[in-house]
């Protein structure tokens, strides 16, 4: 079901003129009504007038999380602070949040954009959704809420966290879509699996998992483990939330609500717009928000876009499924390394478990250790150390032979990893922190 046809279905010559439309009454608006705009379109020697075809988008400087956390928390606003009727933040985990304000007509709009996904993924109105994204300032609980309403979904707002109630009440209330993050998906199989569940026995038909990278070989994994079909939804805390972008049933890309978010990819580098098909850095200017508005915003994350002939009927240009980010990526001997990459690798090799860790230290001012922690299945675990060394030097050699790194790899026991509800963290960097009796 395309829940908005007459959108998502538009030809490209009548989305183009949409979001021209769109664009040049929002630059208007921030150069009037957001000091912060004006004096950034002042110094770039660009006024709104200057904007008469989407081409031109180009001329507008770009917008970092950097001067979003120097603007908190209203310094964005392009509005009243009276019609601001709900709040959302990211997590400030490493320093001051990020601020999203929503209008009524914001809301309504992330509801739409959500309803969108969601009928992407094949929900309707006959279906009762189990939302496990965390319920607060975080955008996914809430998101993906305000999005079952107009579909007419069943919802069950049970967040994140306390897994044994949550198989409960996905047995007791036939839940037929669940929505997590990948990691916690895996998560909720360890512990059915603990509990003698088989996900045979469930009524779950689909998963709808983001707000974290996860690699394709993992997709395999979670839909062999939870029996459903699993896709692959984007958002984030300054464009909207969940619902800038979801997978179809093609599973090939992600279909862009682009009435709303006008996506370009740039050279990370100059800041050169790529043209579709060419990796580079993700970009995006909300066409149509009141509260927090943002031109050409760079999310650091990587993909490439494209447009095809999907058989679903959608015409909205597709954003390939993340690689990683800028400021995710590692740098290993030299070679550039997303940890998604090494993730992929790792879904491949039998008898280990989904779940790992990058361990990031310094041994000397020059030489940066990087460890793999891998976990393995229990019967192998507790069995002869030539098994282990065996599995050990797969995953070496497949690290480096298809990556051409070699990392230190360390094989653990079963559910020695730190489990998350939310967000996996895959990565520890130890570089920075003070190592003990230190100062």
């Amino acid at each position: 079901m395309i829940y908005n046809k007459a959108i998502e279905s538009m030809n490209l010559a009548q989305m183009q003129e949409l979001q021209l439309e769109r664009l040049k009454e929002l630059v208007k608006r921030v150069y009037e009504k957001v000091p912060f705009y004006k004096k950034k379109f002042d110094r770039a020697g660009v006024k709104p007038e200057n904007i008469q075809t989407l081409a031109d988008i180009s001329k507008l400087p770009f917008t970092t999380k950097g001067e979003m956390r120097e603007t908190f928390p209203y310094g964005l606003l392009a509005c009243s602070l009276d019609d601001v009727i709900e709040i959302h933040t990211s997590s400030g985990t490493t320093g001051t949040p990020v601020v999203a304000g929503y209008t009524e007509n914001d809301r309504t709009l992330w509801s739409e954009v959500m309803a969108r996904c969601l009928a992407m993924a094949g929900a309707d109105k006959t279906d009762t959704l189990q939302n496990a994204y965390g319920y607060g300032l975080f955008t996914g609980g809430l998101g993906v809420h305000h999005g079952a309403g107009p579909l007419g979904t069943t919802i069950i707002p049970i967040s994140s966290g306390n897994t044994q109630k949550q198989l409960q009440y996905m047995q007791d209330f036939k839940s037929t879509v669940l929505t997590c993050t990948p990691s916690y998906s895996l998560f909720m199989a360890e512990v059915a699996n603990e509990m003698g569940l088989d996900f045979r026995d469930f009524d779950l038909k689909a998963g709808i998992f983001g707000a974290e990278p996860w690699s394709d070989n993992m997709r395999v994994e979670i839909e062999k483990k939870l029996n459903l079909k699993a896709y692959d939804i984007y958002g984030l805390t300054e464009i909207i939330g969940p619902g800038v972008s979801c997978e179809c049933e093609e599973q090939n890309g992600l279909h862009i609500n682009e009435d709303f978010f006008y996506p370009e990819i740039i050279d990370a580098e100059t800041g050169e717009v790529l043209p579709e098909g060419e990796k580079g850095e993700l970009v995006f200017t909300t066409l149509s928000r009141e509260g927090t508005p943002l031109i050409r915003y760079r999310t650091r994350d990587i993909t490439w876009l494209f447009r095809d002939n999907c058989s679903c009927g959608r015409t909205t240009v597709k954003m390939h499924r993340l690689l990683g980010r800028n400021d995710d990526m590692l740098i290993i001997k030299g070679v550039n390394v997303f940890p998604s990459q090494i993730e992929n690798i790792l879904m491949k090799i039998e008898n280990t478990e989904p779940h790992y860790q990058i361990i990031i230290d310094r041994e000397s001012t020059q030489l940066d250790n990087v460890e793999l922690q891998v976990e393995v299945e229990e019967n192998f675990f507790s069995d002869e150390t030539k098994d282990l060394e065996i599995i050990r030097r797969k995953i070496h050699n497949e690290m480096k032979q298809q990556l051409g790194i070699s990392l230190n790899i360390k094989l653990v026991e079963p559910k020695s990893i730190a489990r998350s509800m939310g967000k996996a963290r895959r990565v520890i960097d130890k570089r920075d922190l003070p190592k003990a009796g230190g100062k």
